[in-house]
């Protein structure tokens, strides 16, 4: 989980979304691809709470932290529950 942090996306990246980055990637470490909803709504509500948006490269990478470890088939599942995830948020910030 650690190599993520050399990302070079992470240079210059505001200090407040890499700890947000921080948080769910260790909330979903061992865990399965089931419980990334919740842990991946909490990261997009806590952001924008703070006024934080993330970027399309910056959700690119923490995807890819949030699939680090898991099957093909979980990181299948990952992807469809990011595409429900960005439904909801694009109908919630309507």
């Amino acid at each position: 989980m650690i190599d993520w942090l050399n990302d070079p996306l992470l240079q210059g990246m505001d200090p407040l979304k890499i700890e947000l980055i921080k948080t769910a990637a260790a909330q979903v470490d061992g865990k399965s691809s089931k419980s990334l909803p919740p842990i991946l709504m909490s990261l997009i509500m806590s952001a924008n709470r703070k006024g934080i948006r993330f970027s399309s490269e910056e959700m690119t990478l923490i995807l890819s932290i949030l699939k680090q470890g898991k099957s093909e088939q979980e990181q299948k599942q990952i992807d469809k529950t990011v595409d429900m995830v960005s439904s909801m948020m694009t109908k919630y910030q309507k």
